[in-house]
């Protein structure tokens, strides 16, 4: 029988989850406060004192846009660190804050499994924290994204980061398109991240559907790997999927890799009473 894991975010210095609940969440980012809509804060919060600097107001259309209610001033970005790796957080009109924090145990378990000659990939790679955790390893970086504006952030974080020089190739692609050439190619790597929204464009107008693209992806991300790879992991924010589908779907792929494959929940801890929140699924294959 399959058993799910719950992969559970804990607040560290510039970053944690005040407390939640009424179907919001109160987070710190560094030394702004935010509130944003959350559905499955279903509980009372803990808190009545929240008094943070900006409140996202979400759109009636439900593509993830909206608007900042700002109630006091709040920079255009400022940065914050996790570990030695710098980055910058901004007010995004898609709710959060150019960055996702519940994704540190995965940028952890990438971080165990690579280093000095080592070559990983992190698809749909948004701003880049997650290729700078992994790249800070000693190892080779492929980061790719079809926003440019997405891969100048990272590229941005690099440098406040001091890791410019770092051998990471920032590539404004479709994700999709890139991983089937690096399989005509006959690349291979040694693990994948790939993060992939529900919806997307790519760079020359190329159309993304998660239910529809996702599973010949993973299968090219498998083909991308051999025995001497250490990981690929899925993440996938979807709430029609499961986290037993898309881990079948990652079992099967990797099938002749050999391995083992987890899948459960992903959760952010609060701060106020300890509760776990969850924001995601994810499936993950790993050898050693």
């Amino acid at each position: 029988m399959n058993s799910l894991t719950s992969l559970i975010a804990e607040p560290w210095d510039d970053w944690g989850l005040i407390d939640c609940g009424d179907g919001q969440k109160y987070e710190r980012y560094g030394d702004i406060r935010v509130v944003r809509p959350e559905p499955q804060a279903m509980w009372p919060r803990a808190l009545d004192d929240w008094d943070p600097h900006a409140t996202f107001m979400p759109a009636s259309d439900e593509d993830g846009r909206g608007r900042w209610v700002e109630h006091r001033a709040v920079p255009e970005r400022w940065p914050l660190s996790r570990g030695k790796v710098r980055f910058h957080a901004s007010l995004t009109p898609f709710r959060h804050l150019a960055f996702f924090p519940d994704m540190a145990p995965q940028w952890d378990f990438a971080r165990e499994r690579l280093g000095e000659g080592s070559e990983a990939m992190n698809l749909f790679g948004y701003t880049g924290v997650g290729t700078l955790q992994m790249s800070e390893t000693g190892a080779r970086l492929v980061h790719v994204d079809a926003s440019k504006k997405s891969v100048d952030g990272a590229r941005d974080n690099a440098a406040l980061s001091g890791m410019e020089d770092r051998p990471i190739r920032w590539l404004v692609e479709d994700a999709a398109k890139f991983a089937a050439r690096e399989v005509r190619r006959g690349r291979r790597y040694d693990g994948i991240m790939l993060d992939p929204p529900k919806f997307g464009r790519g760079p020359k107008g190329e159309r993304w559907q998660l239910e529809e693209q996702l599973a010949p992806l993973v299968g090219d991300c498998a083909k991308l790997l051999d025995d001497k790879s250490r990981f690929m992991i899925l993440t996938v924010y979807a709430v029609r999927m499961s986290a037993l589908a898309i881990g079948e779907l990652v079992r099967q792929a990797t099938a002749h890799l050999g391995g083992t494959v987890e899948m459960g929940e992903m959760a952010v801890r609060e701060e106020s009473r300890g509760l776990l929140l969850p924001t995601a699924i994810f499936a993950r294959w790993s050898r050693g």
